[in-house]
């Protein structure tokens, strides 16, 4: 099923530049952790929120990408740079509510990075992974960018990429059995939000290597 048939273009964009509005700030917001500049801010909230539809665009041949073909795309980062720019210490503190923001960015884009990537005729494995991709590209160049190690790698991190792979998964199996449709890609979209939300909440992390005895300090 094509992404257009589950959403209808207005709506997609609507969440679309939520999400991109969401994750720009969160790549602002560590760049002014990091002392930038206000051009480094605004890169870093490029980069977050379009980086991870940017890769799968290319990598499916969808050129030239969104991002270059709707201004909406492009300039919703800067906007959120500027707000971060002059008002990052209110920001800072609803933080709590931007993390929400972003989880569901996080099952928004993980559901419609793997519906196009299907649509352009990967198969569901491939489909799945760039789904993946899609959803936490963008926080990986972040970190790189901002010289950090990507939280999605860190063993101290709560759950990112977790909720995103199964997000996806559904999806994927969805389309499997033939079941994809609005409701179904919502409860993908939900089930990664929510998981997002506990690991949050509970702080669960992934393990480490069984039976660890490394001499490594840790940072």
């Amino acid at each position: 099923m094509q992404l257009e048939q589950l959403f209808s273009p207005s709506v997609q964009h609507t969440l679309d530049v939520i999400g991109i509005f969401v994750f720009a700030i969160s790549g602002a917001l560590l760049a002014v952790r990091k002392n930038f500049d206000v051009f480094g801010i605004a890169v870093l909230a490029e980069v977050t929120a379009l980086g991870g539809g940017l890769f799968r665009d290319v990598i499916i041949g969808a050129v030239p990408p969104a991002a270059f073909t709707d201004l909406g795309y492009f300039v919703t980062p800067l906007l959120a740079a500027l707000v971060v720019f002059f008002l990052h210490p209110h920001v800072e503190r609803i933080q709590s509510a931007v993390l929400v923001f972003d989880a569901a960015g996080l099952g928004l884009f993980c559901v419609s990075g793997t519906t196009k990537a299907y649509s352009y005729g990967l198969g569901l494995t491939a489909s799945a992974t760039l789904g993946l991709a899609t959803a936490v590209g963008g926080g990986v160049l972040r970190d790189v960018l901002a010289n950090e190690v990507p939280s999605l790698l860190r063993w101290d991190r709560d759950l990112y990429a977790v909720p995103a792979i199964v997000g996806s998964a559904m999806v994927v199996l969805c389309i499997r059995y033939d079941i994809l449709t609005p409701l179904t890609s919502g409860f993908a979209a939900l089930t990664a939000f929510v998981l997002r939300l506990l690991a949050m909440r509970f702080h669960w992390r992934a393990p480490r290597a069984w039976n660890r005895r490394s001499t490594v300090t840790e940072e």
